[in-house]
């Protein structure tokens, strides 16, 4: 499916993933919206892709802010095609020695912002017949030690997905999830590590071509992992 024209929604768009995504949909033809709470980072990321863009300062986890975006993205964009919930934190450590706030921020933009921008968007990507795409994590499927609270958001975030599905299986819209192994992100630089860790491009790359699938084709569940197997 051609992407040009679409409009799409990318969280989490001044860095990582996020950022490696909005430019990735841009050289695809679609006019972006990028959403973060760095304004002046997501100016300068703005001013570099070759396509009708749109800078949306907002916190995820306030669901006034999230519904002025989507409001502004319809206002200025004509609507949503596509929806990337990308916005995430990786907060805590072991459970015993984490402070408990720490742990519930993860818990409140992994999985909440994924709720609030996913409602507020939800009836402009009804109305385009449009995706949903989120990108959760591996350790949605394989938990680790000391990562408690992102791994509870990320299969936080794969249930409710799934569940959105199932609720619009009448519906035109694809519901994606997207889950990658290590990539190299502000949130981990995997310097610890030394296996070779993925590019915040190799997942952008993956959602740009579940995107582009036919319209009867989904993909609904991605894992995208490095070939170290360390």
């Amino acid at each position: 499916m051609d992407l040009t024209g679409k409009v799409a929604v990318v969280t989490g768009a001044s860095s990582g993933i996020g950022e490696a995504t909005a430019r990735a949909l841009g050289r695809e033809g679609c006019a972006v919206a990028l959403v973060a709470r760095r304004d002046d980072r997501l100016e300068g990321i703005a001013d570099e892709i070759d396509a009708r863009t749109l800078v949306v300062p907002t916190d995820v986890t306030d669901e006034h802010a999230v519904a002025a975006m989507v409001e502004a993205v319809r206002e200025e964009l004509g609507g949503i095609d596509v929806l990337v919930n990308n916005a995430g934190v990786a907060r805590g450590g072991p459970v015993a020695e984490a402070d408990l706030a720490e742990m519930r921020q993860s818990i409140r933009v992994n999985l909440e912002g994924v709720m609030n921008v996913t409602h507020a968007a939800l009836p402009a990507v009804l109305d385009a017949g449009g995706d949903v795409v989120t990108v959760s994590s591996l350790s949605a499927r394989f938990p680790q030690k000391g990562g408690s609270a992102y791994t509870a958001s990320k299969f936080g975030v794969n249930g409710f997905c799934r569940s959105l599905r199932k609720e619009l299986s009448d519906e035109p819209v694809r519901v994606t999830i997207v889950m990658p192994g290590p990539v190299v992100t502000e949130l981990n630089d995997w310097a610890h590590w030394d296996g070779r860790a993925m590019d915040p491009a190799d997942v952008a790359d993956t959602i740009v071509f579940a995107l582009s699938r036919p319209d009867h084709v989904e993909l609904t569940e991605i894992s995208v992992n490095t070939t170290e197997k360390r």
